[in-house]
């Protein structure tokens, strides 16, 4: 799905204007990632939460040429769903 499909579904599923949608969507988004940024958790019951890990700096190789090659140190975005996502990812199949 692309952005302009996303903001599409979201108005019409909302039943708000393409540029109420995309101008909440771009809020939620910016408010996660300035949030994140800071350290804070943000979580949606029954979706899901979202949250920043640190990764060392490494070694690793360049796979054409084989040469090693210095990884820096950064900051990752991480998503946990919840377990009522997961539920409605993978429904329990009756037997």
């Amino acid at each position: 799905m692309t952005k302009a499909e996303l903001i599409e579904a979201v108005a019409k599923d909302a039943g708000v204007s393409k540029a109420d949608a995309e101008a909440v969507l771009r809020s939620f988004f910016g408010t996660v990632t300035a949030k994140t940024k800071k350290g804070e958790k943000v979580a949606w019951p029954g979706f899901g939460s979202f949250s920043t890990t640190k990764s060392k700096a490494r070694t690793g190789r360049n796979p054409q040429t084989g040469a090693a090659v210095k990884i820096a140190a950064s900051t990752r975005m991480k998503f946990t769903s919840s377990s009522t996502l997961k539920d409605a990812l993978n429904p329990k199949k009756k037997k």
